[in-house]
């Protein structure tokens, strides 16, 4: 038990490419390839209701409490009380549950263009046993990684955000500029309108989706007390990976769409089929392989940081007594061991729907807008609640404050926020007209019979707890009303919590 003390501080650089790799996926570039020039204009929108408000909320909230545990739980605790905290944490958890096997499946994809045969290549990437099994091995391998500490997770991250997402993205971009310059034709028309035809409810729809590429840049929130002087470095570290996050996209799905004709456009191989395009037109298709093994590694680091972020939180919550004994199990480096077999179990069943449902894409599709909702309910607590904490709290420390004097700069970001989850929540209810996800009462089934579970389930817990699930030695550090010896102003206090 000798290494549970010791700590393994990250850097800002470190925890900047940790931001990049746990949002951004190249995986997501082809989904706004097919809208061509427009696609700037969705990813600037995004970015401006959604991305920049969540990179400094997150900051404000991290730095605001950054010698307490809990990520989102704390910060919604804080102003709505532990039922809403234990929400939000739960939310954040289980969606990133739900999403390892859509972002594992650009994984599998991935590895399927190692050959050197194009057919023989996609035809296996088609192949839903061979997605399933490639989708297992590299989820426990990451969970496997996890279990040795945070140390390693901050290295792998580092490594494969590098490899993996920023380097193959830069490529990607240099590759589209030398093709372009030696006369290579475009296939996106660049003279098309940058604002799209937003009377197409179609198009705002699909474009919805967008926010879930942005999403988890507050998720750094957990590892606050694992950086040096937080308070300054995880803002900086904040900016700096969303920066580079915003280009990533712009400049990658512009490159995709440069290559591959719109109509010929797919989701999960598209990115893939770019790339050996690229490679063909510079006489280096040998480079299709080891760009394949790259972008596999990519996945790996970018699971692996969800994997050990939001599990971690949860353990830190289900050891102040939110959760039964079990799942507070640690191994000698002190990661959460019990809560990531269980987390594994969970992705192994999910992962097993690939056999069953019609095709791998409808599946993704439905996936991930299973997790754009779960995901946005969490943002919509998050954001209000650094709104009402400006109120509840209004005289603690704010080493990182948006806005210099008053209130008026967080309504307006933290409102922004909210507006622009709010829109994304109700319009992810809807199918998108350009994918095929088969029977939409399937849909409609999944997403809101899917909400309901997974948003009841946590007060269900939480009304079942008991005294003693709480570990006397978590160091939970209390809420600040309950420190002041009083309830929340939105949560009543029973008479257990006396």
């Amino acid at each position: 038990m000798a290494n549970i003390g010791k700590t393994v501080k990250l850097g800002v650089f470190t925890l900047a490419i940790m931001n990049v790799t746990a949002v951004v996926s190249l995986r997501g570039l082809a989904a706004e390839a097919v809208y061509g020039l427009s696609s700037a204009f969705y990813y600037l929108f995004a970015a401006i209701v959604f991305l920049i408000p969540t990179a400094l909320v997150a900051a404000e909230l991290a730095a605001m409490f950054q010698d307490k545990q809990g990520g989102v739980f704390r910060w919604v605790g804080e102003a709505y009380g532990k039922r809403a905290g234990f929400l939000a944490i739960w939310l954040q958890w289980i969606e990133s549950t739900i999403w390892y096997p859509t972002v594992l499946t650009f994984g599998a994809v991935s590895l399927a263009f190692i050959g050197m045969n194009d057919v023989h290549d996609m035809a296996l990437a088609s192949n839903r046993f061979y997605t399933l099994a490639v989708v297992l091995v590299i989820y426990w391998a990451a969970t496997f990684i996890s279990l040795k500490g945070m140390g390693w997770v901050g290295k792998v991250s580092k490594a494969g955000g590098l490899i993996g997402t920023i380097i193959p993205a830069g490529l990607l971009v240099l590759l589209a500029i030398i093709y372009l310059a030696s006369g290579g034709t475009s296939q996106m028309n660049f003279h098309g309108d940058f604002l799209p035809d937003l009377s197409n409810f179609d198009n705002l729809v699909l474009a919805a989706s967008i926010f879930l590429f942005y999403a988890g840049m507050e998720m750094g929130g957990i590892h606050v007390k694992d950086v040096e002087n937080p308070s300054k470095n995880y803002p900086k570290a904040v900016f700096i990976g969303s920066l580079i996050t915003v280009i990533i996209f712009v400049l990658g799905t512009f490159s995709l769409g440069i290559i591959i004709p719109e109509k010929d456009i797919n989701l999960t191989q598209s990115l893939l089929v770019g790339f050996d395009n690229y490679f063909r037109y510079i006489h280096a298709s040998w480079l299709g392989p080891v760009i394949a093994v790259a972008l596999a590694f990519g996945v790996l680091a970018g699971v692996l940081t969800w994997v050990a972020g939001p599990s971690k939180g949860i353990h830190a919550v289900g050891k102040a007594g939110y959760l039964p004994p079990f799942f507070q199990k640690t191994n000698e480096k002190g990661v959460q061991k019990n809560i990531l077999y269980i987390q594994g179990g969970l992705v192994t069943v999910l992962s097993l729907l690939f056999v069953v449902m019609p095709s791998v894409q409808s599946f993704y599709q439905i996936l991930s807008q299973l997790t754009v909702l779960l995901y946005l309910i969490m943002y919509l607590l998050m954001f209000s609640g650094a709104i009402y904490l400006r109120y509840n709290m209004k005289n603690a420390a704010r080493p990182f404050r948006i806005g210099k004097s008053g209130n008026g700069m967080m309504w307006f970001i933290g409102g922004l926020g909210f507006c622009g989850s709010l829109l994304a929540f109700v319009l992810s209810f809807i199918p998108p007209a350009q994918i095929s996800v088969g029977s939409n009462a399937v849909w409609y089934g999944v997403l809101f019979a899917g909400c309901i579970i997974v948003v009841v389930a946590p007060f269900i817990i939480y009304a079942m707890r008991k005294p003693s699930w709480e570990d006397k030695n978590a160091q939970f550090e209390p809420f600040h009303w309950e420190t002041d010896n009083r309830p929340t102003p939105t949560e009543p206090q029973t008479s257990a919590e006396k």
